[in-house]
């Protein structure tokens, strides 16, 4: 079998691409700069840019398998290809957010659905991860107290379920390589529910030092991360973190059932990135 990644760069399609070619996999790592990648010894690059299907072609010869990102602009035609090169199965990288009220309306689950949708009505298999948030999220923390010296929280109180990225690695993996678990969609968490105040106190035990973090209004936060993010995904963000605030989620146990494993805590993802919190 030989598995197209998509995302190559990203700390999930990395550490997928590792797993397949530690275990005698053929893999082909795809990137829209495939010349900037840092790869395992023997596994190939390719040129495969998710919004240019010119790419598409090329990227998808002699594949049997993809691991996908959901990027919507040409998720059609992109299944379409990989059907009509032999592809048979597909492994979709979305989100928990598609599970929530409203989110057709909300601007980071409606790419997913749309990219769901697209690989539902395409003629290849189709295997659907649905993570909640990445345990990675943290490190936009690091850079904020690097930039300003403090981590501005509209809702302390805001839960959600951490996931570590080599966890929903492990779990493409079990997906791609066992045929019993393909067809489903699997709503992946961390092992617990914690409020951003509860992991930031994690992440001050691993670092061995105190976080200064505040809590400042909507639009303050708003303001201060608008150069980098836009307008609709800041006040689709508030707004789940406005639902989500003092209102534990709900954890899974898919990782377990995927992997074998128990999935890994935030303290442990905190413990093995500290180094980014220390000074």
């Amino acid at each position: 079998m030989t598995v197209l990644v998509t995302g190559s760069r990203g700390r999930v399609g990395s550490a997928l691409i590792s797993l397949l070619h530690d275990r005698g996999l053929d893999v082909r790592a795809a990137s829209a700069a495939p010349g900037s990648l840092s790869l395992p010894g023997g596994v190939p690059a390719v040129r495969c840019d998710l919004h240019d299907p010119a790419t598409f072609p090329d990227a998808l010869d002699d594949i049997d398998a993809v691991f996908l990102y959901a990027e919507p602009s040409h998720a059609g035609a992109f299944a379409q290809q990989a059907g009509a090169a032999g592809g048979r199965h597909i492994v979709l990288l979305s989100s928990s957010s598609v599970l929530g009220p409203g989110a057709r309306e909300s601007a980071i689950a409606a790419p997913h659905i749309a990219v769901e949708q697209a690989l539902a009505a395409s003629p290849v298999e189709t295997t659907v991860l649905r993570p909640g948030a990445f345990a990675a999220n943290a490190l936009q923390w690091a850079g904020a107290l690097r930039h300003s010296g403090t981590i501005d929280l509209p809702h302390p109180g805001s839960y959600s379920d951490p996931i570590h990225e080599q966890d929903i690695a492990e779990a493409a993996y079990a997906v791609l390589t066992e045929p019993a678990l393909r067809g489903e969609a699997y709503h992946l968490t961390g092992p617990q529910s914690l409020t951003f105040t509860e992991q930031i106190a994690a992440l001050e035990s691993a670092a061995g030092r105190i976080l200064p973090s505040r809590h400042v209004t909507r639009e303050a936060w708003k303001e201060s991360v608008s150069p980098y993010l836009a307008a609709a995904p800041a006040d689709a963000l508030l707004r789940y973190w406005a639902a989500s605030d003092g209102v534990p989620t709900t954890v899974t146990g898919h990782v377990e059932r995927l992997t074998g494993h128990p999935a890994r805590t935030f303290a442990t993802w905190a413990t093995e990135n500290a180094s980014a919190f220390t000074g």
